[in-house]
């Protein structure tokens, strides 16, 4: 990114310029200059502040479906991290002025002030239908002076750029040192209940006190850790969290899981983490065509037959079976299903050991703009910790779910079985 901290005006000239040749004009917002990324589309209302600050999604360009942006500003506590991590912003109507009693500055002066580069006053519906049509892909934004190039200079810069199969990016948005997040900070009045030890992948800044909220102390360390570095804290738990970048790349990552498993220390994976459980297990991961991103995506809990609106944002699945339990690839990890599932398009939103203590998500039960239907996740993991303690159970297992016959009172005939789209996300990644 060559960004230019000037405050950009309504007459800076702007593009946003796809992979495939497809050129969107509009203004400049933010910061003026060149911008490079995967395009991807957001389709979450609330939350823009959490959405640019989370560090998955780092390299990438983030189309807002939601027309309306800036509105409430932004302030210093909504954060997800300490930085924004968006490589560029791209949105309809951005507001002329903030209007909140919360706000601190306008989203405007944020973007300047941390040099994004974005995009104003395009049709961000054609964008995201585009996108939804023909996959995620490079593209670059392009505002003032560097918005006057010709098409094919343009074009050429977006072509030159890195994509994101292969990019290992938990490395450059972690920690350089260890912090600890404990339960007294965050309303928590009792005995601290467990301690874990996370590693900060990209982890974003609600997740150790949605741990913290329940008793939790949470060491939370760099995406370099070590199994020793691991032990040094005498954790009750492990925890890997979100991250951008491509899961094939966590080779590092996999093996310290394959270790933490090994000693049947209790473990919970969000998001990146739930990819790298896959690949400690012997599954394969693949690259969606458009991904999941926005807090209104519906996933079934397959145990429960219970339906959750959730907040997601990641590129990149498990290939693991999912009809019914089945032996991981690594043989010595036993058994494991896939407990939740997508209802858009059958993507593996969920799995869950069931001879080890060890279950993960795709999506964000922290999520702090919400939903929160997920929280609840949180308490499992707490309860997963009490069993392998007190010595009642090492697993999550109670009797595995099986595929064609769902949990009783699922309703399968409903019109939000995703049956038009099935696997429309997935296939055609494979092939």
């Amino acid at each position: 990114m060559d960004a230019t901290p000037a405050v950009s005006t309504p007459t800076s000239p702007a593009a946003l310029v796809l992979e495939d040749g497809r050129i969107f004009r509009g203004t400049s917002y933010g910061a003026t200059g060149t911008a490079l990324g995967e395009a991807v589309f957001a389709t979450g209302m609330t939350g823009y502040q959490e959405t640019i600050t989370d560090p998955s999604y780092a390299r990438q360009l983030v189309v807002q479906t939601a027309p309306h942006i800036g509105n409430t500003g932004v302030n210093s506590e909504d954060a997800e991290s300490r930085r924004i991590w968006v490589a560029g912003y791209i949105v309809r109507d951005a507001a002329r002025r903030p209007s909140n009693w919360r706000s601190e500055r306008s989203l405007d002066e944020e973007l300047v002030e941390q040099g994004i580069v974005g995009i104003q006053g395009v049709d961000t519906r054609a964008i995201t239908r585009h996108l939804r049509e023909h996959k995620t892909m490079r593209a670059g934004i392009f505002s003032g002076d560097a918005a006057l190039a010709t098409e094919k200079e343009l074009l050429a810069a977006v072509l030159a750029s890195a994509p994101m199969e292969g990019a290992r990016l938990a490395e450059e948005v972690s920690v350089d040192e260890a912090y600890v997040v404990e339960p007294k900070d965050h309303g928590w009045d009792g005995d601290t209940r467990f301690s874990i030890a996370a590693i900060d992948l990209g982890i974003k800044a609600m997740t150790p006190v949605r741990f913290a909220e329940r008793g939790v102390r949470v060491h939370v360390l760099p995406a370099t850790a070590t199994l020793e570095d691991v032990k040094a804290v005498n954790p009750d738990g492990f925890f890997m969290s979100n991250g951008p970048g491509d899961p094939a790349t966590a080779d590092a990552q996999v093996k310290l899981l394959r270790s933490v498993l090994d000693e049947k220390l209790p473990y919970f994976g969000i998001c990146f983490g739930n990819q790298i459980l896959g690949r400690a297990l012997g599954f394969g991961t693949y690259k969606l065509r458009y991904g999941h991103r926005g807090i209104n995506q519906p996933v079934m809990d397959r145990r429960t037959g219970k339906v959750e609106i959730t907040s997601q944002n990641h590129g990149f699945a498990v290939d693991a079976p999912l009809d019914g339990a089945t032996q991981a690839p690594e043989e010595r990890y036993g058994r494991v299903e896939v407990s939740h599932v997508s209802l858009n398009d059958d993507v593996v939103e969920g799995l869950a050991c069931l001879d080890i203590p060890a279950f993960s998500v795709q999506y964000h039960p922290e999520a702090a703009a919400g939903p929160h239907d997920a929280a609840y996740l949180f308490d499992r993991f707490i309860e997963l910790m009490e069993g392998t303690r007190d010595g009642r159970t090492a697993n999550l297992s109670k009797d595995p779910v099986d595929a064609k016959h769902p949990a009783e009172g699922t309703n399968t005939d409903g019109p939000n079985t995703g049956a038009e789209d099935k696997n429309e996300n997935k296939t055609e990644d494979k092939k």
